[in-house]
């Protein structure tokens, strides 16, 4: 059986967490080698985590079931790429844990800086953290805890959209995770 891959991007809102994912799940879509999912923090949030909060503990608690859902994709030889801010490192080695059971699993830190990302603030969010208008806010008023052991680190500030996917498939090329041949 093929084994499984899980994406888990990471980094701050508008870094391009969810844009990178979504070119990334086309071009494996595209590839045919493989089942691919897309595991959206918003769409996530709004189908599957409505009813949580932005406490540490909902946080982590939306991550969990991401996690295991992400594992089930793993586990069935899947690709499953997820887009979260996942602020917590205690978190991401869990779900690590679980996924490395059954697949191979992909950490991949979009590190591009908080004043980058709040000049793009896609949402106006980081204004309305600014403004007090959301509290527990990620690099505001809530931290963000890098990833000490990325398998992949990305500033969007620095490489283009292009150069960033090609960075990931090279990476999966390389590991024998993708076929070269058919790119």
């Amino acid at each position: 059986m093929t084994v499984g891959i899980t994406l888990f991007f990471t980094g701050l809102s508008g870094a391009g967490k969810s844009t990178l994912a979504d070119i990334i799940r086309t071009k494996l879509i595209e590839d045919g080698q493989r089942p691919v999912t897309l595991l959206d923090g918003d769409v996530v949030r709004r189908n599957l985590s409505s009813e949580l909060g932005f406490s540490r503990a909902d946080r982590d608690l939306n991550i969990r079931r991401i996690g295991f859902s992400a594992s089930e994709i793993s586990k069935n030889g899947g690709v499953a790429i997820c887009a979260f801010i996942a602020p917590y490192r205690a978190i991401r080695r869990e779900i690590r844990g679980l996924i490395e059971q059954h697949g191979v699993f992909i950490e991949i830190y979009l590190s591009t800086p908080l004043a980058v990302c709040e000049e793009r603030d896609p949402k106006g969010l980081y204004a309305k953290a600014r403004a007090g208008e959301i509290l527990q806010f990620t690099g505001i008023s809530d931290p963000y805890e890098s990833p000490e052991r990325a398998e992949l680190v990305i500033d969007t500030s620095k490489a283009s959209l292009t150069q960033a996917c090609q960075q990931i498939l090279d990476y999966l090329m390389g590991r024998g995770l993708i076929d070269a041949s058919r790119k």
